[in-house]
């Protein structure tokens, strides 16, 4: 696990946590691999706060519904507690520990407000490809990789948002206890994928023998979620120092980007 070293000061405070998923793609055969998962975490603190705040990852697949990972602060013990979980363990159940290119998964996530305080929430997700030596596959589109946004009342920062990489905000205030609509429904490796072959034949001793590559061998796709939060006081200045955005709140809480 990696982590970063805190950094106190004011009375504002942000939380970062970062969940990766990695599954290794194989292509042994058409539409069926292997499956490896890596977990680290990330987290930072700014600006303290005087109240206990706390960011919880929540994670729907097909089988179960389990917080995945969580950082939570108090004050009273003047410590964090983390607990830390792997994305993506159960998906693979839903076809007998096979991936299926081009099935929707079960992969709905969620963000809980595991902390004392209200709090906004923003996520990041990004995408990518490595091959075989670590280094990211670009002849790869990140697009390939299909998590499914819900787009369930959580609003898209476009400026922010490349092929890579989506910025989410949830608009309304989170209280204790309260968890958001989920962000993603589904996850989905497109097809086409395993349809990139090179076909080679060769002749010897009047045996014709032909042989079909993957393009792709050896390659595995890379989902990274980081979820921060920020206190609900003085909330249009807190998100300017700790996101380095502009918003609006309405008096009822409702938060807006300022493009």
């Amino acid at each position: 696990m990696k982590q970063r070293k805190s950094i106190f000061s004011g009375n504002k405070r942000t939380l970062l946590l970062a969940v990766i998923a990695f599954i290794l793609l194989l292509f042994s055969a058409v539409g069926s691999v292997r499956a490896a998962l890596t977990y680290y975490s990330e987290n930072y603190t700014a600006q303290m706060e005087t109240y206990d705040i706390g960011v919880t990852l929540v994670e729907k697949s097909a089988q179960s519904t389990k917080d995945i990972s969580s950082r939570d602060y108090s004050k009273s013990s003047n410590d964090w507690k983390q607990t830390q979980g792997a994305l993506l363990q159960d998906m693979l159940e839903e076809t007998n520990g096979k991936l299926i290119l081009g099935r929707n998964y079960v992969e709905e996530l969620a963000v809980k407000n595991s902390g004392n305080i209200e709090e906004y929430v923003r996520v990041y997700i990004s995408k990518n490809w490595t091959n075989a030596d670590g280094n990211k596959e670009t002849t790869l589109a990140p697009s390939l990789i299909e998590l499914h946004l819900t787009q369930n009342g959580w609003l898209i920062d476009e400026s922010a948002s490349t092929e890579e990489r989506t910025v989410l905000y949830w608009p309304n205030i989170l209280k204790p206890g309260e968890t958001t609509a989920p962000f993603s429904d589904t996850l989905k490796i497109d097809d086409s994928i395993g349809k990139k072959v090179t076909t080679t034949t060769t002749t010897e001793g009047g045996l014709t023998t032909i042989t079909t590559k993957f393009n792709y061998d050896g390659v595995q796709f890379n989902i990274d979620a980081q979820v921060d939060a920020v206190q609900t006081h003085n909330a249009v200045d807190a998100i300017k120092s700790a996101w380095g955005i502009d918003v609006e709140i309405t008096e009822n809480g409702t938060l807006s980007l300022v493009q």
